[in-house]
């Protein structure tokens, strides 16, 4: 007879508490501002500096945990502010120390991400005098030298792949761990996916016993469970739940090149004839050439981007308000900013760049109760971001088939040959 898993039990008790917790907590979410959560006067300045006053969920749920020194896993989605979450409380107790070290290692799947967090820290700490710096592989030999003679010269925070982590601190020199404090791991559950897990349990052998460890992770599969149980010491849990796509929005989709992007879109909107239309691009970029092929084709299209100053801002709401402007093509800070109804048609012409996002640009549609319609067109390289997007907000996503003459792109069929193109009886025409 096998012996009863009381370690599962458990573990399905903590959630049940913790998604209680998370209830009540929630009632009183939106009267916390950065000011209440007690941080550095000289983060505060960096916060105030970029415009973010209020925090999100996570960053409100994590940051008096990780401040209060508590061991932390937090089960939240790339695009929910899970960074600042652990970056804004790590700079303040690093603050607190008097003789700065090496202090703090995070620990990421992707290079990518590695960049991105450094990017995030630079802008956070601007005022503080934090230094970080991201450690990963795929350079040249030079880069190699680089990353270890700055990190014998000393940063206050590294952030890492598992493999280039492991082979510095495997090789003679490069840094010393001794003096580490904070380490968190973030997208846990992806870098398990990736096979890192041996990897991650040797590096942090490497690490003082004594630290505060935060873990944060898309999805608490047992295996998160198993590796959290090893490796923090009576965590406090969080859940934060991915927004939902308002139920009103009809979503579709399209796998396309980026050659016959334009020309599909063209075809689309004649097809529609809607009244009020947003295209989001990837970048200001994008933004200025889409809307300059628009105007060609005589589409009354108007380009809205961080190049112009606020009274043009205002003034293209404006018309954009009163009908005068039929389309408005931008980029992301467009979606977070926009209280527009009557907006029947949202084109993704990239994919966003995470879940969170995406139910941001296509929130602009269907609200006040009404109905609308949602399109994003994905090229090859788009295509796991669009398979995460889809899985994470469990979207119904409709998808188009292409008009006669334009091609998806053959890497999107290479990217994961496994999820083929659903044959033409189970795609929608155009």
């Amino acid at each position: 007879m096998m012996a009863f898993d009381w370690f599962h039990v458990w573990v399905k008790i903590q959630i049940f508490l913790n998604i209680l917790q998370l209830h009540i907590l929630q009632a009183n979410l939106n009267v916390l501002t950065f000011f209440d959560l007690n941080l550095n006067d000289s983060l505060l300045d960096g916060l105030d500096a970029m415009g973010f006053e209020t925090p999100t969920p996570i960053q409100q749920l994590a940051i008096p945990h990780v401040l209060a020194k508590h061991d932390l896993i937090a089960c939240a989605q790339t695009g929910t502010g899970k960074t600042a979450a652990f970056v804004l409380p790590v700079i303040h107790n690093i603050l607190e120390h008097e003789n700065r070290k090496l202090s703090t290692l995070v620990i990421v799947p992707t290079r990518e991400l590695a960049q991105q967090i450094d990017q995030q820290i630079e802008g956070l700490a601007y005022f503080t005098g934090v230094s970080s710096m991201a450690v990963y592989g795929g350079g040249d030999g030079l880069s190699w030298e680089q990353q270890q003679k700055a990190l014998r010269t000393g940063v206050d925070v590294v952030i890492a792949t598992p493999g280039r982590l492991l082979a510095m601190l495997t090789s003679s020199g490069s840094f010393d761990t001794k003096y580490i404090k904070y380490l968190v791991l973030d997208e846990a559950d992806r870098m398990l996916d990736m096979g890192f897990y041996d990897d991650i349990i040797r590096i942090i052998s490497f690490i003082p016993k004594e630290r505060q460890t935060l873990l944060f992770s898309a999805t608490m599969p047992p295996r998160i469970r198993t590796l959290a149980q090893k490796i923090l010491h009576h965590p406090k849990e969080i859940t934060i739940a991915i927004s939902k796509p308002a139920e009103g929005i009809a979503q579709q989709m399209c796998y396309i090149g980026d050659a016959y992007k334009t020309a599909f879109l063209l075809s689309y909107l004649q097809a529609r004839q809607d009244d009020r239309v947003i295209i989001f691009a990837s970048t200001k970029d994008k933004v200025k050439e889409l809307h300059k092929e628009l105007v060609k084709r005589k589409v009354n299209a108007q380009a809205f981007h961080s190049d112009l100053e606020q009274p043009e801002r205002e003034e293209l709401m404006r018309a954009f308000k009163n009908n005068e402007i039929k389309l408005l093509i931008g980029t992301d800070i467009l979606s977070r900013g926009i209280d527009v109804e009557g907006i029947s048609l949202v084109v993704n012409y990239d994919v966003p760049p995470d879940p969170e996002d995406y139910v941001h640009r296509i929130g602009r549609t269907a609200r006040a109760e009404r109905t609308g319609t949602a399109l994003t067109l994905v090229n090859g390289k788009d295509f796991i971001k669009f398979k995460r997007i889809k899985e994470l907000t469990g979207s119904n996503i409709v998808e188009l088939m292409l008009p006669e003459g334009m091609k998806a792109d053959e890497q999107r069929r290479s990217v994961h040959s496994s999820n083929k193109l659903p044959s033409n009886k189970h795609r929608k025409k155009l």
